[in-house]
């Protein structure tokens, strides 16, 4: 008897179980948009290239066409559909639309994700390969143009919103650092 090509899985997508059959070979991606109708992650390159399917797996960011579905199972995976809170936009997702980081609009669902594991990657004090000084010690580089830049390089835009993509996330990280920076002061006065 041959082994079976497919399984019943559950993924936790945006705080939700849901139980689907699948094959072995299907992609996160795939699931997400052809089985679940979350079709916010969007195809581009369908090779990893390009971010425009990037989710959140576990708060990392990773692109759903090269994940298979089987192996998210367990997993917390955030879709775009998923990082506001009700009706309450994300910091990310506001300052794309206060500073016009998008002109088609394809690509942005994967930016914002990506752009929302850059501010906790800069914050937790991971360098990039523009950071100067890589020591831990010396903690958090300055979230530059350039650090933004190189940080958010797996995502691409084809209509060229750079710009205003790299001041968003700029914007973005301003407020998550003050976010941050109260909750701190708060839980020290408790």
């Amino acid at each position: 008897m041959a082994p079976s090509t497919s399984s019943a899985i559950t993924l936790n997508i945006n705080g939700e179980k849901h139980t689907l059959p699948v094959d072995h070979r299907t992609t996160l991606l795939d699931a997400l948009r052809e089985r679940l109708d979350l079709t916010g992650t969007k195809k581009g390159c369908d090779q990893g290239q390009c971010g425009a399917c990037t989710v959140l797996l576990d708060g990392r960011r990773a692109v759903s066409c090269l994940q298979l579905a089987v192996a998210a199972e367990g997993r917390v995976i955030t879709t775009i559909e998923g990082v506001a809170d009700g009706e309450q936009l994300h910091p990310v997702q506001q300052a794309f639309l206060d500073l016009d980081g998008y002109q088609c609009g394809y690509c942005t669902p994967g930016q914002i994700c990506s752009a929302i594991a850059v501010i906790e990657e800069h914050a937790a004090g991971w360098p990039s390969a523009v950071t100067a000084d890589v020591r831990p010690e010396a903690g958090a580089p300055p979230l530059t143009a350039d650090e933004i830049r190189e940080r958010m390089s797996g995502n691409l835009c084809r209509c060229g919103a750079y710009v205003s993509i790299v001041q968003a996330v700029a914007r973005a990280a301003e407020a998550h650092a003050a976010d941050a920076q109260a909750a701190e002061v708060k839980g020290a006065a408790a």
